[in-house]
């Protein structure tokens, strides 16, 4: 069994991550690898909760641009997690692993609402809880919601996942020469304040209640594996560590 630093853990999947392949829509090879990697960890006794993003389906923010109410538009965006949060419970039941999929709007028919002491509950009872539809209201962003219920389901670790294995001081696909940070202060990663790839709501948030977050890219040989066991991939924001580059 491999040593595990982190016992209970928030993942947060954005909906770009299962697009896999495709343009748009959900790529079961995608949601596979994930499952997979999520069943990886399971077997090591961690606790999980997954919040997935629905941009694949849905984008609130190009859709406000183009005319959409925004309120309107996040809770399309909310709806396409549903989705999302489906596609995943089912191939993790699929490999055998109980699941509870629990929603911050009703949708009795598909999922529960969302407790906090009802999901900690099933994570202690061996099941990983699917979170979706964010928080439940607009103008709130995955990497924000994410925070907050990895905060109130007292989760050791937000493990934030890219298609890039970290944080870069620039666009690696713009600048190939562009370093990636290896850990990273929060009081630094608030002040670049154009990370992009995590907000700075959740940055804030994470840093006040000392809840360090791991960006890291989860489809790459056995990634997640590695970061429950503390070891050193993607970058590490937390409040305890020095900024530092690769």
């Amino acid at each position: 069994m491999a040593q595990i630093k982190y016992k209970r853990i928030m993942i947060a999947v954005s909906g770009n991550a299962l697009l896999g392949e495709k343009e748009s829509g959900i790529d079961l090879n995608a949601v596979r690898q994930l499952a997979e990697q999520i069943k990886s960890v399971y077997t090591q006794h961690v606790q999980i909760v997954v919040s997935v993003g629905g941009k694949n389906i849905f984008k609130s923010a190009k859709a406000y641009k183009e005319g959409f109410d925004r309120t309107t538009a996040d809770y399309i965006e909310m709806m396409a997690t549903v989705m999302n949060g489906l596609t995943l419970q089912d191939e993790l039941e699929k490999m055998g692993i109980p699941t509870r999929m629990q929603s911050a709007l009703q949708m009795p028919a598909v999922a529960e609402s969302f407790i906090r002491r009802k999901a900690i509950r099933h994570m202690e009872k061996g099941r990983v809880v699917i979170l979706c539809a964010g928080t439940g209201v607009p103008f709130v962003t995955q990497d924000a919601g994410s925070a907050l219920h990895a905060l109130e389901l007292h989760c050791d670790i937000l493990m934030r996942t890219t298609k890039v294995n970290g944080v870069y001081e620039s666009d690696p696909e713009k600048n190939p020469e562009a370093k990636r940070f290896e850990t990273l202060n929060f009081k630094d990663a608030i002040e670049i304040g154009d990370l992009k790839i995590i907000d700075t709501a959740a940055l804030s948030m994470a840093s006040e209640n000392d809840l360090p977050i791991l960006v890291f890219a989860l489809f790459r040989d056995d990634n997640l594996m590695q970061a429950v066991s503390g070891e050193h991939v993607g970058t590490l924001i937390a409040n305890d560590v020095e900024t530092k580059l690769v």
